[in-house]
């Protein structure tokens, strides 16, 4: 089973990781929406990841002008180094 809980309120990722500890969490509402990668990572991440983090309006409304395709695709890389980075603390790479 995976869980949807979004990234607005990752302190209380604690309380569900104790009812789900091993389950996948999808993880919307990171960038546009405020949620915080890093506060997800630190109140949800598992030994195995355990996270699906999700970031749509961020990346695709990156930009309003015609450099849209390339801001969506900087946002989507900075958010990729970001997770790698939660990923190496984590020990999980």
């Amino acid at each position: 089973l995976m869980f949807v809980v979004g990234a607005t309120k990752s302190t209380e990722f604690t309380d569900i990781r104790k009812y789900a500890p091993d389950n996948f969490l999808l993880v919307p509402g990171v960038g546009a929406q405020g949620g915080s990668l890093e506060d997800v990572c630190k109140y949800g991440i598992t030994k195995d990841c355990g996270l699906l983090v999700n970031s749509s309006r961020g990346i695709i409304y990156a930009s309003k002008g015609e450099d849209f395709a390339e801001a969506a695709r900087a946002e989507a890389l900075k958010l990729q180094q970001q997770m790698e980075a939660e990923l190496v603390k984590a020990g999980i790479i």
